[in-house]
């Protein structure tokens, strides 16, 4: 005797040993294809942007989320020659946003004497496994991965 009872979105179902030896009669539910959550990559088959998508690194939100959805909006849906000429202000907005929050947007010079760094401290890390005698790689920062989406850099984590 099967029974089900529904608490809020979820619906558990309670089956008998007999019920799972039946085949069953459940029928599959078509995609949603504006479904938010689900993973499409960037541009929806609406041609919507998929603000989910992991791609944008977490740009769509946060404290300068909205002003990069405006300036990717603004380039994504441009149809002038130079694509994106006319959202100028929208990235300047996005990057004055970004600079008030240098620690969540490390800027440009940030990263190249970040990677500097990086490398200097990697090179002392290799010259000092030569010296031992073991071999030692450099752990790879996930912080620096990047993908580029429409021109834009982003980070990936």
């Amino acid at each position: 005797f099967s029974s089900f009872h529904t608490k809020g979105k979820d619906t558990i179902i309670f089956v008998t040993k007999e019920d799972h030896a039946a085949p069953s009669s459940a029928e599959l539910v078509e995609e949603d294809p504006n479904d938010p959550y689900e993973e499409r990559g960037l541009i929806l088959p609406s041609g919507e942007i998929n603000w989910n998508c992991p791609c944008l690194g977490g740009m769509a939100s946060g404290p300068c989320g909205t002003a990069f959805k405006d300036a990717f909006s603004c380039f994504h849906y441009s149809k002038e020659e130079v694509k994106g000429s006319e959202c100028m202000d929208q990235f300047r907005s996005m990057q004055e946003c970004m600079q008030r929050f240098p620690e969540l947007y490390p800027q440009e010079d940030d990263k190249v004497q970040q990677e500097k760094s990086e490398t200097h401290e990697a090179s002392q890390s290799s010259e000092t496994a030569e010296m031992s005698g073991t071999d030692s790689a450099p752990a790879e920062d996930s912080n620096t991965t990047q993908c580029v989406v429409h021109g834009f850099l982003l980070p990936v984590s």
